[in-house]
């Protein structure tokens, strides 16, 4: 057994690791980052390749740096297709948005993350967490073809995806961290990147459209006029899609597709839920995917995970440098996350909660009624302000759904409640019990209200 001592442990060479790698390399301490796949194809993650918010990613590693792996920058709308209302709607997406390849910015963070002094341990599967008896973690084992490691470190930053094995293995009792996961929050999802033979006349677009199902998407987003980037995925509490055949059956639909050339295909789960209510407990903190810091509507996870790396980063220099990494002492991490976007998230959330008690036809025929300048508050900011001279518009319009449209703004105005909660989350572990207590009680008005199932 081989042993190996640093000041900070990160599993995962995604985003969220490499962010938090050069965060505390740049600082001065000793910090590796364990990557279960070989130096070939670590930076190979299953993606949409969508980057929204590119004009302000975090400083730990400038946009100097990852700004050659942007292969489309005139992207700045979307295209939701409704196929059963004959509708396209175009909706604006605010901030400076991006396609990117995936596997070029993926190398291009590890490299920044090596020049600002990370260790990289490739082919290293992470196996069990080390704790103590007081329930601090201080370390892991894993292994490298065969050699079983031990790695002891102050900090274990979490950076090993959707459905992170780390949080099989530690005990949580007594702490903070968010337990309330299981699989049905997730999706499941597939991309493939294809070349075709003509540039796409939306090529300036992402392009949406439904699955038969409710629980499915399936997104086409151009790297460049003529490489897309095409997946779908489920909600893992539906019945499964078979995700290869359906993608091929709609690219077959699309005329200008045809004859397309795959270059890429990959699969993965991905968090479609509300971030984690506390994802730190001691000596360990969950970023990016391993605590749900995606969008739950769009799926966007690159920038949250970027922020989130070096927010946890930050708060793991602060901690070790006063000698304390406890729940008090890492809480601040908690605090950046849900101010910057995870109060976001959650309400964005509840749409996704109220998707699973309508009919798709019925929510289709609604969602082509609403204007699109509306849906892209809503889908970006987990709010939008409608006035009655709107509301009339759209009563007219949504003619036939408007039951349905009486509980949009009902769960709405839902929404915004939630919102504001979050805008309250607690300074210390001392008040989480009661924050949670009453986001909880406005979660039971929602689900009430929407008559879905409990998520959570």
């Amino acid at each position: 057994m081989t042993t190996f001592e640093y000041d900070v442990a990160i599993v995962g060479a995604g985003t969220a690791g490499c962010y938090a790698g050069a965060t505390v390399a740049n600082a001065g301490y000793d910090v590796v980052i364990v990557e279960r796949k070989d130096e070939s194809e670590a930076g190979h993650i299953a993606c949409g390749d969508a980057l929204k918010g590119a004009n302000k990613f975090p400083e730990s590693i400038p946009k100097a740096q990852i700004e050659d792996s942007f292969t489309n920058t005139d992207v700045d709308h979307g295209q939701f297709e409704i196929p059963q209302e004959g509708a396209v709607l175009d909706i604006p997406v605010p901030g400076e948005l991006a396609v990117i390849d995936r596997l070029d910015y993926g190398r291009r963070i590890i490299e920044s993350a090596e020049r600002a002094g990370a260790e990289f341990h490739y082919d290293t599967v992470v196996q069990d967490v080390l704790q103590d008896d007081t329930g601090r973690v201080f370390g892991l084992e894993a292994t490298k073809k065969g050699d079983h490691r031990r790695y002891e470190a102050e900090v274990v930053l979490d950076g090993a995806g959707a459905l992170s094995i780390l949080q099989d293995k530690i005990d949580f009792e007594d702490t903070t961290f968010d337990t309330n996961v299981r699989f049905s929050q997730f999706s499941s999802a597939y991309r493939e990147v294809i070349e075709v033979d003509e540039p796409v006349e939306w090529s300036d677009a992402l392009v949406f459209k439904p699955t038969k199902r409710s629980a499915g998407y399936l997104w086409y987003f151009p790297r460049t006029p003529t490489e897309i980037n095409v997946g779908l995925g489920f909600q893992m509490n539906e019945d499964p899609m078979q995700l290869v055949s359906d993608l091929r059956a709609d690219i077959s639909q699309r005329p200008e597709l045809k004859n397309a050339t795959v270059k890429d295909k990959l699969g993965a789960a991905l968090p479609t839920r509300r971030p984690y209510d506390s994802a730190i407990a001691p000596g360990y903190m969950a970023i990016g995917d391993s605590a749900a810091h995606v969008n739950p509507i769009s799926g966007g996870g690159i920038a949250g995970a970027a922020y989130a790396g070096q927010y946890a980063g930050e708060q793991v220099i602060e901690a070790i440098e006063d000698g304390d990494v406890g729940e008090d002492a890492l809480w601040r991490y908690n605090e950046r996350v849900m101010d910057h976007y995870g109060g976001r998230y959650a309400a964005l959330d509840i749409y996704n909660i109220f998707s699973t008690a309508y009919d798709l036809d019925d929510l289709l025929g609604l969602l082509a009624a609403l204007p699109a300048e509306k849906l892209s508050d809503a889908l970006y900011s987990g709010s939008a302000n409608v006035g009655l001279g709107l509301k009339l518009r759209v009563l007219i319009k949504s003619f036939g759904h408007w039951g349905t449209l009486k509980n949009l703004y009902d769960t709405k105005s839902l929404a915004d409640r939630l919102l504001e909660h979050y805008d309250d989350y607690p300074s210390t572990p001392d008040s989480f019990s009661e924050w949670r207590r009453e986001r909880d009680r406005i979660m039971d008005d929602i689900y009430a209200k929407t008559g879905a199932d409990p998520k959570y």
